[in-house]
């Protein structure tokens, strides 16, 4: 591995400090050759051990992953039992580079009343195996990189993460760190080895009955370890029933599912005192694999009787409920903006052509509807392939984030007269009659639509959850009354010559009017800057500022090379060289990272997993399903559950406050949300303080009273709602 170092100034006062220094630094860096620095919390001391100190191209060699874990505490097998998660590697190797899956040592089964665990106690190395590229040329550096997360728990669970970075030299020949690769070999040695036999799984009773032929004669304490979770009830007992063939008796999970005729796992058990493990692949009996065919459904959720949340709804009551949805999301402060540019042009239009406005207030109807129509599409066509998605899927793209902000930046440049397009500001009002007219009106209900799809007005929860879990037929039905409810009061403008005779005649005030229109736009643009922070932090930043930089640049391009053929050729040219390099720039940059919003007072980060251990352990557990992009979560934010009172009662009634932040694409969120037929955040779920307890779903407009009533129910001090039929 190479040493990075900085120089430092020479001082001869100290020559022989600083060669005494130097080479106890280099006896220290040799020692610790092979190994990154260490990643330190007061549980988990993590590294990252190469079996090398020089590779050699086209070789594969180990590393590990190194968890020394502080007394009682533990992190997580493959699947990680009655809660928890595993951990996760990302790779970020050299070109060429590949890295394998985790080897994972045999688990052991953590007791943590009432729920048992799979996992690691004390130190645990983690192997992967490394491919070094055949190209790879000698006097280069290999960087090994990578991010890791692990979920670490003794009574509470606390999720950690780590990056590791080790510079190994490439030379002609693998240069082998003989004390890591002992570490290594231990670790690879003490893997489960694959069984000599096949198991055989069938039902007996209640419960599953594992056939272990050629079981070693006096095998003891066995425990079988699946790699499904949802085989078996981790915590029962798993008594031995000695014989000819010897069967291991399993409880059979409540949300027993299997699909495949074979299964695997680990199987431990002792041998003359001593602890073996094997890989166990077993056959399943038919019958098992035809009761399994339908996965259980989720726990149904207790509604508390209120309007927006309108149970099993029919299909016209999901489509008024669209439509009322749709014409509310007009008032929502990330739609206003856009609507103002449409204010603008009946204002222009309405004391000259009547027709032309209702032309216009078509041609806005058929971008709403068109756009509707291709999300929505997304959303019903990507979930029947089995993709996590839902609505406003496409602002978790951090660059279709920056190329919204972008677009806000440039429209308030044109109201304010920066640039103009169609014309001077003289023929603004005969460019509305223009094709280009026509093409802005339409992409005008395009871009509403986009910036609206954050937002989530009452109504539209219930009936978008509706939507998706209906044939598409139906589905898109729905979503075309919603599209209607939104373009409504634009089209009953542009129709209707009594209101458009309240509008005032041309005049000076349409310039300042249009000018003032501009600092709108300049506020969402902001705010989708912010959303790019919080989605890929300072990198997402510089890269909006440089997509917005470049935008100008070209608006002002384009306007100084007009005139002649030539001069009009190389302004185009230079304008587009310049888009495509900022595009690149910033789809280089904008890379969605995992969330690293500050935690306020006790938020943790929501798991399915956690939810389930702390209603185990009796507590009641608020979830909130939010995103930086969700207008309506951040307004909910600020007017209920950041509110003293709000924390005060939760702190009484010991409530336990998650959040599952949407931000960036999450499946195992979109998942949850689906499962509580939603098809968007908001969505705020309060669950009692007993275990397998339904979860209660709070309306998507929250108020104190609310939230604390809800808390009350749930903590047990209040009779909880019962479900609606």
């Amino acid at each position: 591995m190479m040493l990075r170092h900085r120089a430092s100034r020479f001082r001869p006062g100290a020559v022989l400090a600083t060669a005494a220094l130097a080479l106890g630094l280099l006896g220290s860096g040799a020692a610790a050759a092979a190994e990154s620095a260490a990643v330190i919390s007061p549980r988990v001391t993590a590294t990252l051990l190469s079996s090398r100190d020089t590779v050699a191209p086209g070789e594969r060699f180990r590393v590990a992953l190194v968890q020394k874990l502080a007394p009682h505490w533990h992190t997580y097998w493959l699947n990680p039992g009655d809660s928890g998660e595993p951990t996760r590697i990302e790779w970020q190797l050299p070109a060429g580079a590949k890295a394998g899956e985790i080897d994972w040592p045999a688990p052991q089964a953590i007791r943590v009343e009432p729920l048992v665990n799979f996992g690691f106690e004390g130190t645990v190395l983690l192997p992967v195996e490394i491919a070094v590229p055949n190209d790879a040329k000698p006097g280069e550096t290999f960087t090994l990189s990578a991010d890791a997360t692990w979920l670490v728990c003794e009574k509470i669970c606390i999720p950690e993460e780590g990056s590791f970075t080790l510079d190994l030299a490439v030379g002609p020949a693998a240069v082998v760190d003989q004390a890591a690769q002992e570490r290594i070999d231990a670790a690879l040695a003490a893997l489960p080895k694959p069984a000599p036999f096949r198991g055989k799984l069938r039902a007996e009773g209640e419960n599953l009955a594992l056939e272990l032929p050629e079981l070693p004669a006096g095998a003891s304490d066995l425990r079988f370890f699946p790699i499904s979770d949802t085989l078996i009830e981790h915590a029962a007992d798993q008594p031995l029933a000695s014989g000819e063939k010897p069967v291991l008796t399993l409880a059979r999970s409540s949300a027993f599912k299997l699909q495949q005729p074979e299964l695997t796992g680990v199987l431990t058990y002792r041998e003359g005192g001593e602890l073996r493990a094997v890989t166990l692949a077993a056959d399943a009996e038919p019958a098992l694999l035809t009761a399994s065919g339908t996965a259980a459904a989720p726990p149904a959720a207790v509604r508390i009787p209120v309007p927006a949340e309108g149970a099993d709804l029919t299909l016209w009551a999901a489509l008024a409920f669209a439509f009322a949805g749709g014409l509310i999301l007009n008032l929502m402060p990330c739609v206003l903006p856009v609507l103002f540019i449409k204010a603008l042009g009946f204002a222009q239009i309405a004391h000259v052509s009547r027709s032309e406005a209702r032309e216009q207030g078509l041609l806005f109807l058929c971008g709403v509807l068109a756009t509707f129509m291709l999300l929505a599409g997304a959303v019903i066509g990507l979930g029947a392939l089995g993709s996590q998605v839902g609505w406003g899927f496409q602002l978790q793209s951090p660059p279709l984030v920056i190329a919204l902000a972008v677009v806000m930046v440039l429209i308030g440049l044109n109201l304010i007269g920066a640039f103009e397009i169609g014309g001077s500001a003289a023929g603004l009002g005969d460019g509305l009659a223009s094709r280009g007219g026509r093409l802005g009106t339409f992409m005008t209900g395009a871009l509403a639509v986009v910036v609206a799809t954050p937002c989530t007005a009452p109504f539209m929860g219930a009936a978008m959850g509706y939507a998706v879990t209906q044939p598409p037929a139906l589905a898109l039905s729905v979503f075309m009354a919603l599209a209607l409810g939104f373009a409504f009061p634009v089209v009953a403008l542009s129709f209707a010559p009594a209101l458009l005779s309240f509008l005032p005649k041309p005049g000076r005030w349409m310039l300042v009017l249009k000018q003032a229109f501009a600092f709108p736009m300049f506020a969402t643009a902001i705010w989708l800057i912010w959303v790019a922070s919080v989605q890929t932090g300072p990198q997402g930043v510089l890269a909006a500022l440089v997509a917005v930089l470049a935008a100008g640049f070209v608006v002002w391009l384009v306007g100084v090379t007009r005139g002649t053929v030539p001069r009009r050729i190389f302004g185009s040219a230079l304008a587009v060289l310049v888009a495509l390099g900022a595009g690149w720039f910033t789809v280089q940059n904008a890379v969605p990272g995992a969330t690293t919003e500050a935690r306020a007072g006790d938020v943790e980060a929501w798991s399915p997993e956690r939810v389930a251990a702390l209603q185990a352990q009796g507590k009641p557990v608020f979830v909130n399903f939010t995103a930086a992009w969700c207008i309506t979560c951040l307004a909910n934010e600020r007017v209920a559950l950041s509110r003293e009172e709000v924390k005060q009662n939760f702190a009484k009634l010991g409530v336990v406050y998650l959040k599952a932040d949407w931000t960036n694409r999450d499946s195992r969120i979109a998942k949850a949300l689906a499962e509580q037929g939603r098809a968007g955040v908001p969505l705020y779920l309060f669950y009692p303080g007993r275990k397998d307890g339904q979860a209660e779903i709070l309306p998507q407009l929250l108020t104190t009273d609310t939230v604390i009533a809800a808390a009350t129910r749930a903590a047990g001090r209040e009779k909880t709602a019962t479900a609606q039929p």
